[in-house]
């Protein structure tokens, strides 16, 4: 089906009259403005709704706009369809709410797989991402730092971000300047390939810290 947005509209609730509202039915990266009947209310909320094409649409008259946006008027659904028909096209019911509602003529073949594609082209783009962690001592060894270090550039190589901790045991919780140290060397050794997004701070016999790479 088709999506249909409309833009969040305001009025005045101290006037009660009906007013014509413009929308805007966006396509395929078409935009077509229409006009809808007379409506009084305070806010139309921006809302997603699936559409009705032709023998779905369950109204007797509805208000057509052609494939070049031009605005045909009122007219009986069959010859709404019927006009669509002939141009090898689609009646789409954009406004079902509209008294009568509002239907475009479009390519349903061509939007739908246009939208598909934008779908595609969006999921493509979104990173999911963990939170790895990475354990260390307060007197680390140097072999063992730079183990710890190479997990994390792994687990910050592959977009996700990384929780430092720095575990303190028995008398190691009165110098904590130490595992700060550590995690200062973190930073360093990583360079300008992070970013820091929490700051080192004690959470019960640990220190931590939230690197996060670049982007």
């Amino acid at each position: 089906m088709y999506q249909l947005q409309e833009e969040v509209i305001r009025f005045s609730p101290y006037k009660a009259q009906a007013t014509k509202v413009t929308y805007e039915f966006r396509a395929g990266g078409i935009s077509c403005p229409f006009f809808l009947a007379m409506k009084t209310f305070s806010e139309v909320k921006r809302i997603s709704k699936e559409l009705s094409i032709n023998e779905q649409i369950r109204a007797r008259e509805v208000r057509v706009v052609s494939d070049t946006n031009e605005q045909l008027g009122i007219m009986a659904l069959r010859d709404a369809i019927h006009l669509a028909e002939e141009k090898g096209l689609d009646l789409v019911e954009v406004a079902p709410n509209g008294k009568p509602p509002v239907c475009r003529i479009m390519n349903y073949g061509k939007y739908r797989y246009e939208q598909q594609k934008r779908d595609k082209e969006a999921k493509k783009k979104q990173k999911i991402f963990q939170i790895k962690e990475v354990k260390l001592r307060p007197n680390i060894e140097d072999h063992d730092f730079f183990v710890k270090l190479k997990h994390a550039q792994r687990f910050l190589a592959d977009g996700n971000k990384v929780k430092v901790t720095i575990m303190f045991r028995g008398r190691e919780m009165t110098h904590p300047e130490l595992g700060r140290e550590v995690l200062d060397r973190v930073i360093k050794d990583l360079g300008d390939t992070i970013v820091r997004e929490k700051p080192p701070k004690m959470e019960g016999r640990n220190m931590t810290m939230v690197i996060a790479p670049k982007v």
